[in-house]
């Protein structure tokens, strides 16, 4: 595992186990693309359409269609809700994010005046949003079955019983069974002459409440290239540099709510991961226009090769307990515990794409277009140099599976007036229903063009569900999320006439 080559006792990591991995490599793999308001309006269904500064990261072949330049932007707003269900018990969390979609600058220069040819060669640079990762969840519930301390307790005995030194617990595992042992949340009994580990905290009847806040983005820098050949074949070809950037802290709280419990008040341990790295993809892509009222297109996206990914990660843990081995509670002096600072460097390979495209148009009026993209998750890798990564990457093609997403969506125009719909289905990447994971998003929008300007309005409601344990033990039930949020896209073009 990444995250515990450097110090060896992360391999029971309580919920962070080796499936877990699996989900960071997912995390960086789905895309749900964040575009221009006209594309999201469509439900991002814009491949063969072209002319679309969002088509460079999906069909890139659009940037043939291009005839003016234009530099553009676009902001979009969104507010989230997190809706979460754990033992019965239903907390809710709002956020609001606001970012950049995309911004850059397209050149279309014609080549060809007349005849039949080459007509324009055109030339793009910019940043596209790939995927946003800010949302924060809220979760609580009482559990009359277990703590998590019980999970931290039979590692810890598993340990000993493989010959571990009680004295190098924290060595062993100095992100959460050290500071849960230096914290007197396991602790030291004897009895009859024979010490015992044990914990003053319950195994169960306790409040467990975790809070969640994730922020980052993946950013694709890039440059295309296209070109149209007589109006029938539109060509381009795009280098990505995607930047991904993901921090997340997290909190999780025990606590003895019915203050009944003679050793134990409340423990927590908050957990902060910041990863980042800069990959490397390429894409190509066509738009044929066999008659005036249809075009066909196709695209091709490689693995991105995250050369440079590092997580850096640590933990702080804190108790209001009774100690066992002192018979007094924790003084200030051992209430809390922050553990060492870990870091690992490693590289992730994310898989290819395959996408088709289909759209009618009828000219001066409107289009409808339908859009499919192939993804195979199983295909994702992690590597490194000093590391085999052969569990998690057993893990990936174990529990994800190639999956088939489609957006379709259309626009019909009033003088220079444009008003447009979509929907799109991302489907879940689990095997045998272990996760739901699918998403919808239900789409719709307005545009306006001027001589040299456009302005574009988009809604977008998108709705997605999870599953997760807080941690591992016997009889947990799952947390079930349900997110949604209202995204309100803008975008404004300057076109060079």
């Amino acid at each position: 595992m990444k995250r515990s080559i450097l110090i060896t006792g992360l391999l029971f990591l309580t919920y962070i186990l080796s499936a877990q991995y699996a989900e960071d490599a997912l995390r960086y793999s789905q895309i749900y693309y964040q575009g221009t308001a006209r594309s999201m309006a469509v439900g991002g269904a814009f491949g063969t359409l072209g002319g679309d500064f969002s088509t460079l990261s999906t069909n890139p072949g659009g940037i043939g269609i291009y005839r003016t330049s234009e530099i553009l932007g676009t902001l979009s707003f969104t507010p989230r809700k997190v809706t979460s269900l754990y033992n019965g018990t239903v907390a809710d969390n709002n956020s609001f994010v606001m970012s950049f979609n995309n911004f850059g600058y397209v050149n279309a220069k014609r080549i060809g005046r007349g005849g039949k040819g080459w007509k324009y060669f055109q030339f793009a640079l910019g940043m596209n949003r790939l995927n946003n990762f800010n949302t924060n969840t809220f979760t609580q519930g009482i559990n009359n079955k277990s703590s998590r301390i019980d999970a931290y307790l039979d590692e810890a005995l598993d340990y000993l019983d493989g010959g571990g030194d009680l004295d190098n617990l924290t060595n062993y595992d100095p992100f959460y069974i050290g500071p849960a042992w230096e914290t007197y949340l396991l602790d030291t009994l004897t009895f009859d002459g024979t010490t015992y580990l044990v914990s003053p905290v319950p195994p169960g009847g306790l409040m467990q409440s975790q809070a969640v806040e994730t922020h980052g983005s993946t950013n694709e820098w890039f440059v295309s290239a296209g070109a149209n050949f007589n109006d029938i074949l539109y060509i381009g070809a795009t280098l990505g540099l995607p930047y991904t950037r993901y921090l997340r802290t997290t909190t999780y709280f025990e606590t003895d709510i019915a203050d009944t419990i003679a050793t134990f008040d409340n423990w927590s341990v908050t957990e902060d991961l910041y990863t980042r790295g800069m990959g490397v993809n390429f894409k190509i892509g066509a738009i044929v226009r066999p008659v005036d009222w249809l075009r066909i297109g196709a695209a091709f996206h490689t693995p991105t090769y995250y050369w440079g990914m590092r997580d850096t990660w640590s933990t702080y843990t804190t108790s209001d307990v009774f100690a066992l081995s002192t018979d007094a509670w924790v003084t200030p002096d051992f209430d809390n515990y922050a553990s060492v600072i870990g870091e690992y460097k490693y590289k992730l390979t994310t898989p290819m794409r395959i996408i088709g495209d289909l759209g009618i148009v009828i000219k001066e009026i409107g289009f409808i277009s339908g859009e499919y993209e192939y993804v195979n998750y199983t295909s994702a890798k992690f590597k490194a140099n000093d590391y085999d990564f052969y569990n998690e990457n057993q893990d990936i093609k174990t529990y994800f599976k190639a999956t088939h997403n489609f957006r379709v969506g259309t626009e019909w125009r009033v003088s220079r007036i444009s008003f447009r719909g979509g929907y799109a289905l991302y489907a879940s990447p689990y095997k045998n229903n272990l996760n739901d994971g699918s998403r919808q998003s239900y789409s719709g929008g307005l545009g306006y063009r001027g001589d040299n300007f456009a302005l574009d309005v988009a809604y977008v409601y998108s709705k997605s569900s999870e599953d997760y344990y807080l941690y591992i033990y016997d009889d947990m039930n799952p947390v079930k999320n349900k997110l949604s949020e209202s995204s309100i896209v803008l975008t404004f073009k300057y076109l060079f006439k």
